[in-house]
């Protein structure tokens, strides 16, 4: 076998040595510039040259030819023109100059393509002119088509007549400009709604009106609910994204080939260094290039009927809010309403020397006058320099995940995990990068919007982001809530192995996938200290432009986002075992693209924990019964002011911002899952590292007689590199890490290696491979 191995690489090394890639390529181009003068001049003197035999002619000096290229030119632009393709002939000459510009290293494409390229162009384009012109009275011997088209022709009219002739050249043209050119058919709806989604997502009207006192001013800033008819029809195609990479242009990693030795802690490809590298850059979703994004159609506009603010509305809130200043001496200048899909913000500027903490008293006074809910006074905002008074509508109006889908906000966004949370008081979309916030914190009330708010994160990311791309781990303890995405396991599910429901249910389970994702994380930073790299965005791009050998264990990474609903049942049954994993993922999870989202009805401070807290700057708060819940979420009061039904505070260090959130229902979220289903996955899902959980641990079952397979191996190995680890027998013997764990906990119980230490490698007990074999013999007996 070594023999054969030093044979082949014996062979390619004399094709990449520089001298012999030069004479080569200079042979190729000289030959296919000969070819070419040969053909052209063809034209010219292919009379006078057709009597010539070449076998009788070849050693008579004395017979010459009038081609360019001598006798043996005019021999060959004959075979190739008269007897085989006619003037499609040029296009082996273009053959020949491509292979030998490649031993120059110039590619101006991938050699399959130009090859089947110019292979198709000579046979159809032989055929098609030469049943246009014929044998054209007789020129150039065959006529343009040469022998080859015209007899063909002749062979298809008696076979199909000429109609079926021209009908069948049209198609077989027709098949090939389309596929190989990748021309897009039925285009116009996928313009028509690339062009829609960028109009403005609002309409702002403002509408100056004195009332009573003239130093006060009302401006209603209206919200026409941007006309969302203009975003719905023709926009199911914006998400269908088709793949146009060639298959040519990204071949199989396994293709990469080092050329010269590299040093161990080397894992990036040089140019110099690499033969036989596929071209162009890897494209990830090549496996499901066919993949069809949902379309905006599964999703509906829930009309939530007279929603509108009312100018009526507007007058009687604004009297009703200076009277009850006017009642407390507190004079405003002006005041400005801005209305929001649930709330209308009333904008205040007090004369001067008024004492903001004095309005900032007097919210529930404000509330009683008013007859509302939740009434919520933001003194100052900041950066405007005015008061707020958020007063809640008679009419809210439900925002739909529809128009945050088709919002110019979401379809325009760069972000790597963007999510189209819901519509601000000024009614614009508000989207968030998620690979930023890094992770996700969400807690409320019952019945408050939790659920439908970690639906809309969910169907987010489903709307934007590929199946290579993206990977999500669910905990539902409930059982119910995330059920329905249990059918997209082979598109976008990481499982641990062998595992038994997609959808974690199970509180062990929960324990023991935390562990795994810490595996995975801790491979992702290995793999990323090896490409020289900070951040998975980074490694990424690099090993997409072929700048990481996969050889080298490098593989394209996708985001991970853990889903958990409902954390406080996982609190209450495992305790610290989740807090550990969940705290180190949250620490340092997002470098390598492993984010968190977790929700939970129940904030109080031993759910939500400091730690907790200090790994998840970015917080959700829907509506809570009691300020102690607001400041347990937020830092800050103002969750149990919110009115409900979506009605949500999301906050990233000290700024928070209101928001109605996006609404999806049941039966939206089972067609999006189902369209999705019903496409072709992956064989498997996304496969998480295997975890030895505590009970795995310890060898005192262990029966001589019943050991591993691979125990005596595994013995020899860290006997040999005098390092008793886990990792270095599932590395070194290519087993899973349960397998491995088992294994090792054999050799700590036979005394080959001492007891766990913690982060360091167990001690080897046996000096050399001799002891061993005389240990084992021993053992057998």
């Amino acid at each position: 076998m070594k023999n054969k191995k030093s044979k082949k690489k014996k062979n390619t090394g004399f094709f990449k040595d520089e001298q012999v890639r030069i004479i080569l390529g200079t042979f190729f181009v000289l030959f296919g510039l000969y070819l070419l003068f040969a053909l052209i001049s063809y034209f010219f003197t292919w009379k006078a040259d057709q009597s010539l035999e070449f076998g009788k002619v070849i050693s008579n000096a004395s017979v010459t030819a009038e081609n360019w290229a001598g006798k043996s030119g005019a021999h060959l632009s004959n075979l190739l023109i008269n007897k085989w393709v006619g003037i499609f002939s040029f296009t082996i000459p273009l053959f020949f100059l491509d292979i030998g510009i490649r031993f120059f290293k110039i590619k101006i494409a991938p050699f399959g393509k130009v090859f089947w390229f110019l292979l198709f162009v000579t046979l159809l384009g032989s055929l098609t002119i030469a049943y246009i012109l014929g044998s054209s009275n007789g020129y150039l011997g065959s006529g343009f088509g040469g022998a080859f088209g015209y007899f063909t022709i002749n062979w298809l009219n008696s076979l199909l007549g000429k109609i079926g002739d021209a009908f069948l050249l049209i198609f077989l043209n027709t098949a090939f400009i389309l596929f190989y050119f990748h021309i897009p058919l039925f285009n116009k709806h996928r313009k028509a709604a690339v062009s829609l989604a960028k109009q403005t997502d609002k309409e702002t009207i403002t509408d100056h009106t004195s009332i009573h006192d003239p130093s006060l001013e009302i401006i209603a800033n209206e919200n026409t609910n941007l006309s969302e008819e203009s975003h719905r029809e023709g926009n199911a195609s914006i998400f269908e994204k088709t793949n146009k990479a060639g298959v040519e242009e990204n071949a199989n990693d396994e293709n990469v080939v080092l050329t010269v030795e590299q040093k161990k802690q080397d894992d990036q490809v040089s140019e110099h260094n690499i033969s036989n590298i596929p071209t162009g850059r890897y494209d990830p979703t090549l496996e499901l290039s066919g993949y069809r994004f949902p379309a905006v159609q599964l999703l509906k506009d829930h009309e939530s009927g007279n929603s509108k603010v009312s100018k009526e509305e507007l007058l009687n809130n604004k009297n009703k809010i200076v009277e009850t200043l006017a009642n407390y001496n507190i004079r405003i200048e002006k005041i400005k309403a801005t209305i929001g899909p649930t709330v209308t913000l009333y904008e205040i500027v007090p004369a001067p020397g008024i004492r903001i903490s004095r309005i900032k008293n007097l919210e529930d006074d404000i509330a009683l006058s008013l007859s509302a809910l939740g009434i919520r006074i933001i003194a100052p905002i900041p950066g405007r320099g005015t008061i707020g008074i958020e007063v809640p509508n008679l009419h809210p109006e439900i925002v739909s995940m529809k128009s945050m889908i088709t919002s110019r906000a979401f379809q325009d966004s760069k972000y790597d995990l963007p999510i189209a949370l819901g519509r601000t008081i000024s009614g614009d979309p508000y989207v968030f990068d998620l690979a930023r916030s890094p992770h996700l914190l969400i807690a409320g009330a019952t019945g408050q919007g939790k659920s439908v708010g970690l639906n809309v994160v969910i169907n987010s990311l489903l709307y934007k982001k590929h199946p290579a791309e993206l990977k999500f781990v669910f905990v539902d303890p409930k059982k119910v809530e995330l059920d329905l995405y249990s059918k997209l396991e082979k598109h976008y599910l990481a499982v641990m192995p062998d595992a038994e429901e997609v959808i974690i249910t199970n509180t062990d389970k929960v324990v023991n996938t935390l562990n795994a994702l810490t595996i995975e994380m801790d491979q992702r930073y290995n793999l990323l200290t090896r490409a020289h790299v900070r951040f998975i965005n980074e490694y990424n791009e690099k090993f997409k432009s072929r700048r990481l050998n996969p050889d080298k264990g490098h593989r394209f990474l996708p985001y991970i986002v853990l889903i958990i609903d409902e954390f406080a049942d996982l609190i209450m049954i495992a305790g610290k075992n989740i807090v550990r994993p969940l705290t180190r993922l949250a620490q340092m999870g997002r470098a390598v693209g492993v984010h968190l989202v977790i929700a939970t009805q129940r904030p109080t401070t031993d759910i939500i924990t400091g730690t907790i807290k200090g790994n998840f700057p970015t917080r959700i708060a829907f509506k809570v019964s009691a300020m102690i819940d607001s400041r347990t979420i937020l830092d800050s009061p103002g969750a149990n002011q919110l009115v409900g039904r979506g009605d949500m505070l999301i906050g990233s260090g000290s700024d928070l911002t209101r928001l109605q959130c996006a609404y999806i229902d049941t039966p939206e979220v089972e067609a999006i899952t189902n369209h999705i289903a019903t496409q072709r996955g992956y064989p498997t899902p996304f496969i998480l590292p295997e975890y030895v959980g505590e009970e795995g641990s310890g060898g005192g079952d262990f029966d001589p007689k019943q050991k591993d397979p691979l125990f005596e191996d595994a013995a020899h190995l860290v006997v040999q590199h005098q390092q008793g680890s886990t990792s270095l027998i599932q590395r070194k013997l290519s087993i899973g890490y349960n397998r491995a764990g088992r294994i090792i906990d054999q050799l700590e119980f036979a005394g080959i290696v001492g007891p766990f230490e913690g982060s360091k490698a167990r001690q080897v007990l046996i000096p050399d491979e001799y002891s061993l074999e005389q240990f084992l013999r021993d053992m057998d007996k």
